[in-house]
């Protein structure tokens, strides 16, 4: 049952009641995943779920208001935390999906879902994707809660799927059968230092996100960090027209041609180096670059820039203005994992109210652009026009999720980070 009049009359049997925050005190929260391993994201999610952590300088204790209650996973690894954290804590392992769901019986019993599909050891396909199973997880949720005439928000991490058409699949079903859904990257809930708010309906020329890491799987984040600043320029998000995937001298070449600015992205750069940072071009490693053009005639690109997992840069230049705007995204220490405090407490908010702080159309446009950037890559650069990615969607100020730097003054760079599978909120003595 996956045509449109099938979930038009799904919804018709829930009497537009899909969903409603349950009565009781506690959430009961299911969480399907790949692999728990150490750093893995259900690791570093599910951690904030089970112990107090830190935000914006105030402990949250979420054991307040959920409780884990069962889990399943996909692989078992080696040095796999998942039976430890079932002994621990007292959440139960299930043998399926649907068992995890359901709590061994026949219907959907828990009130939240959280679907982990990152880490663990999957194939790469010929364009670069990594071939996890968000999807297949979808899809054996959405069928629970099908069958149990029920739905509950589900949160389902980062890009929604490595195919474009299996991401839209996704994204209609959760609309038509009135499912909760959120999506996303932890990026751009960073820090930004210096701060950048950028003013209402802001004219944006031309922006650059940057980052350090791997393509496709860190591109993504560098594609969500900057759709979170500009979908809110003047005119609002129209969508995407065109994208291009460029490496090497083609990138420079493109960069010659007033294709994309590597001064704007040298102010990105000095945001974080400094203002005697090295010339953009000057980092190692071979440099790849999505190119970006806007249904409205906006560009952009997200760049790669020498070898770093926590460089995560932003610049941007404003209609009537010569000097660029730029930040750094600061995500904490620990290397990443202190940033999932800060998304893990949107995560809460949207499984507690039934409402994302921010529109899962970001995560369904960047998706798009991603999977767009790896066809161009293998078609060698090719710039391919993306008429499927012209959707317009209206911003949500989501700064109350975002971390300001508050939580530093308890927990900075000389807090060692906690040993084992979960790591509760230090007790600060200073």
């Amino acid at each position: 049952m996956t045509d449109a009049l099938s979930r038009r009359g799904f919804v018709a049997q829930l009497s537009g009641a899909a969903f409603a925050p349950p009565a009781r005190r506690k959430l009961r929260v299911a969480a399907i995943y790949t692999a728990f391993t150490h750093r893995s994201h259900v690791n570093v999610i599910l951690e904030n779920f089970l112990e107090p952590y830190y935000f914006r300088g105030r402990r949250v204790d979420p054991r307040e208001t959920f409780e884990v209650v069962s889990m399943w996973g996909d692989q078992n690894l080696e040095g796999d935390f998942a039976d430890d954290v079932s002994r621990a804590y007292g959440v139960t392992r299930y043998e399926t999906i649907a068992g995890a769901l359901c709590l061994g019986g026949d219907a959907l019993a828990v009130d939240a879902v959280l679907s982990i599909g990152e880490g663990g050891r999957y194939y790469t396909n010929d364009l670069g994707q990594v071939l996890f199973p968000r999807k297949r997880f979808f899809d054996e949720i959405v069928a629970v809660m099908r069958r149990s005439k029920r739905v509950v928000p589900l949160f389902t991490d980062k890009h929604l799927a490595y195919r474009w058409d299996w991401a839209k699949e996704m994204y209609d079903t959760a609309r038509a059968m009135q499912i909760p859904l959120m999506a996303g990257s932890s990026l751009p809930l960073a820090e930004r230092r210096p701060p950048l708010d950028l003013p209402a309906r802001a004219r944006i020329e031309e922006a650059i996100a940057i980052h350090g890491g791997h393509v496709e799987t860190y591109d993504f984040h560098a594609l969500e960090l900057l759709q979170s600043i500009v979908e809110a320029r003047a005119g609002g998000e129209t969508g995407v027209s065109r994208i291009q995937f460029l490496e090497g001298d083609a990138l420079w070449d493109a960069a010659a041609k007033g294709q994309w600015s590597p001064a704007l992205a040298d102010a990105a750069m000095q945001a974080e180096l400094g203002g005697g940072a090295p010339a953009w071009r000057a980092f190692p490693r071979q440099p790849h670059g999505i190119l970006i053009q806007y249904r409205d005639g906006f560009r952009a690109a997200a760049l790669r820039a020498g070898d770093d997992s926590i460089r995560w840069n932003f610049a941007c230049r404003l209609r009537g203005e010569t000097r660029p705007l730029a930040t750094r995204y600061y995500v904490g220490p620990w290397r990443n994992r202190y940033l999932f405090k800060a998304f893990s407490h949107a995560i809460q908010h949207h499984l507690s109210h039934g409402k994302a702080p921010w529109p899962v159309e970001r995560t369904l446009l960047t998706t798009g652009i991603l999977d767009a950037a790896m066809h161009s890559r293998r078609r060698g650069g090719a710039s391919l026009a993306t008429p499927h990615l012209e959707m317009a969607y209206a911003p949500v100020d989501f700064g109350a999720f975002r971390e300001t730097g508050e939580t530093w003054a308890v927990i900075d760079e000389d807090v060692p980070e906690p040993i084992g599978a979960i790591a509760p909120a230090p007790q600060i003595t200073k």
